[in-house]
């Protein structure tokens, strides 16, 4: 059968857009999201094609997913190598089978750290009682006793209706009603209900209307519109916990920043006007925002200094660096310049808003080394986007690939011995510029070489993935220099994964402080999981005691607020 020849259909987003608004009056709710989806990524992947930037990998990937970055998965085992002598001789004297894979075993009853401790005694035995079995010895109690684990279900928010017996006197009509129990409040929603839902929905990235379904199927109804009066008003609440997050984050030592994508209905619709304002003629220029800026993104930036980790979000127009400089601008003045991790783009460097506002007037903005004394960072680029590049290109240049990644597998490597021998930041460093220093100057030695000698040809991908590397060289192995510096900025991109599930899940903010009661629960609820709290024990915590976090914040970070817990508690026993 001949294949009837296919008509081309010439399409805009104009035409586009008014398919939709047709369809909307012509379809149901769900067909019509459907359709609209199919429209919208119809239309990215045409601006994807339309991009010289984009490849086939890239849109591969895009369709069906990226598959491991491992070094094995993506350059295989090199047949010339085959075994190890040492892996082939460890395989012939053991016969042990093999450990498994940590992980995936059962968790014991001491995992289990927030479940209620019931104690239950003998039936009819106690200690000292004469033995049932020998009739002649006592019987006495042993340690660890035995352990029941029940795991039961629940509904995430669980609701107690009081009914509080009424009395009425026959004669004067009084009503005499009986008092609540001790310490269940006048309050409808108690502290622990709004931590939940902050955790479900910044935390876990659980939408508010998908709650509120969940709940109502349980017969515990919890409408989205008051979730957000909760999680609201608890923001203001918590909020000098936040701020004061951000003054500690700015004394770290090391500071790793990136940012990701996100959608704030309340700046798109500026954008709309901005693009409406920018076609009509009749307008001038300065009717337009004032910088001309559309993006909106969430900037991740993750501090480290000795004893803790502190991650902080921050969501609208400004750029990860832009924000950074924000963060920088409450550095103590007599602390020297911090490390600084993040990838090679421009915009991850700290910038002030004078410097924001010349860059858009045309003038030449300042060189790094020009930067005010709070902005200025020791700067560290990210190894791993450097390896990124040749993963990209594995397909295409095998062999040139292998010799890449295995070199920095080994650095990899020796970074992990140092991590597992607890050295210091200056032992790191000598034991980095022994074991990894002649591994990166023979790598840099071969990119040079394969310019020099023209067996790669500089505009290829290959060629573009070496010139990131001798692009960047300093800042890339800055480890080799400086006590503490880090090798990639794999801790801020997964900080970030917090801000994608939410834009997975809930896909946008409705406005700008919508987006910024998300930073101030994300950014305290990485914080606990970095600091090994328990998120959901310290947003309660800091709820009920909300007077004493506006006076004194410093004492209720989530790696001391247990240790002032404890001492409120003491107090209150000394004055009793």
């Amino acid at each position: 059968m001949k294949t009837p020849k296919r008509k081309t259909i010439e399409l805009d987003m104009d035409k586009l857009e008014a398919l939709l608004r047709r369809a909307e009056t012509a379809l149901n709710e769900e067909d019509y999201a459907t359709v609209k989806a199919l429209v919208e990524s119809y239309a990215y992947i045409t601006d994807l094609l339309e991009d010289k930037r984009t490849t086939i990998e890239h849109l591969r990937k895009l369709l069906f997913g990226s598959p491991t970055e491992k070094t094995r998965d993506v350059i295989g085992t090199n047949p010339a190598d085959g075994a190890s002598p040492a892996a082939t001789a460890e395989g012939a004297e053991s016969t042990e089978p093999p450990a498994p894979p940590p992980g995936h075993g059962r968790h014991g009853a001491d995992a289990y750290g927030s479940a209620e401790k019931i104690r239950v005694p003998h039936a009819f035995l106690h200690s000292g009682d004469p033995c049932p079995e020998c009739k002649r010895g006592k019987v006495y109690e042993v340690s660890p006793p035995g352990v029941l684990v029940r795991l039961v279900g629940a509904a995430p928010l669980q609701a107690k209706v009081y009914e509080l017996q009424k009395l009425r006197c026959h004669l004067c009509g009084k009503v005499f009603t009986a008092e609540a129990p001790q310490g269940v409040g006048s309050k409808k929603y108690d502290a622990t209900a709004a931590s939940m839902i902050a955790l479900l929905k910044y935390g876990s990235g659980l939408p508010f209307n998908r709650l509120e379904g969940l709940q109502g199927n349980l017969d515990i109804p919890l409408p989205a519109s008051t979730q957000w009066d909760i999680v609201h008003a608890m923001a203001r609440q918590i909020e000098p916990a936040y701020e004061e997050l951000i003054r500690q984050a700015a004394q770290g030592d090391i500071l790793y920043n990136d940012d990701t994508t996100i959608k704030i209905l309340e700046l798109m619709a500026q954008n709309a006007k901005q693009k409406a304002l920018a076609q009509d003629p009749s307008r001038t220029t300065g009717d337009a925002l004032a910088d001309g800026r559309r993006g909106m993104f969430t900037s991740g930036i993750v501090s480290t200094r000795t004893g803790c980790r502190i991650a902080l979000f921050f969501s609208g127009r400004q750029h990860a660096g832009e924000n950074l400089a924000d963060v920088l601008a409450r550095r103590a003045a007599e602390l020297g310049p911090p490390i600084q991790m993040c990838d090679a783009l421009s915009r991850n460097q700290p910038t002030s808003r004078d410097e924001r506002r010349a860059s858009k007037g045309g003038q030449v903005a300042p060189r790094f080394e020009d930067l005010p004394v709070q902005l200025q960072t020791i700067l560290a680029n990210c190894l791993a986007h450097g390896r990124r590049q040749f993963v990209n290109v594995a397909e295409r240049f095998p062999e040139e690939c292998r010799y890449v990644l295995e070199a920095l597998a080994e650095v990899y490597k020796n970074d992990a011995l140092a991590r597992e021998r607890n050295l210091s930041p200056e032992e790191r460093l000598h034991f980095h510029q022994i074991e990894s220093g002649s591994i990166m100057e023979q790598l840099q030695a071969w990119c040079l070489r394969q310019f020099a000698d023209r067996l790669v040809e500089p505009n290829s991908g290959l060629g573009a993935a070496i010139s990131y590397l001798l692009n960047h060289w300093e800042p890339l192995t800055l480890f080799l220099r400086q006590p503490g510096a880090p090798l990639d900025n794999n801790i801020c991109e997964r900080a970030l994964k917090k801000a994608i599930l939410h834009r997975k899940n809930a896909m946008f903010y409705k406005t700008l402080n919508g987006a910024h009661v998300g930073d101030v629960f994300m950014s305290l609820i990485y914080t606990c999981q970095l600091c090994e709290a328990n998120p959901f024990d310290y947003l309660t915590e800091l709820q009920r005691h909300a007077a004493q976090l506006s006076s004194n914040p410093q004492q209720w970070m989530p790696w001391n607020y247990r240790a002032t817990l404890q001492e409120l508690a003491a107090r209150s026993a000394t004055a009793r």
